[in-house]
């Protein structure tokens, strides 16, 4: 609706002037269809990334916990390190193991350096492309 705000201004005004309620309906059903529609494509797009994740992550972290990490990326896209151990069950050894393979094949960035007692902040940004589109 947000981006047809002036048409759907004027079905409203329509239906209190002329009482067309017909307009207004198939304006608001033909919104809900796009809607939908976009909505389906976003969900095929995090399905098709998260398959694609599951194939190249247990390769590249060779890892009994890769499918924990995996889950764990797609639950919370951005997190602390600390929240990704709490998240997986690993040790913080083995999380900062997979944290660090995972930068380097650039499947996660960091947005906020961590420091002294402060954790390292993380962006699955693929996910958030599709989720967020252009609103990021």
């Amino acid at each position: 609706l947000e981006r047809n705000r002036p048409v759907y201004y004027e079905r409203l005004l329509a239906v209190s002037r002329d009482g067309d309620w017909n307009g207004w309906i198939a304006f608001f059903l033909h919104a809900i269809e796009e809607q939908a529609g976009a909505n389906g494509r976003k969900a095929t797009a995090i399905l098709d990334l998260y398959d694609e994740m599951k194939r190249t992550v247990p390769e590249v972290t060779r890892s009994q916990y890769a499918i924990a990490a995996i889950d764990a990326l797609f639950k919370t896209p951005v997190f602390s390190s600390a929240e990704f151990y709490e998240q997986t069950g690993m040790s913080r050894r083995a999380a900062e193991r997979i944290l660090q393979q995972f930068r380097e094949q650039e499947i996660i960035a960091v947005l906020e350096e961590g420091g002294g007692r402060r954790a390292t902040t993380y962006v699955f940004s693929r996910l958030l492309a599709i989720t967020e589109g252009d609103r990021l």
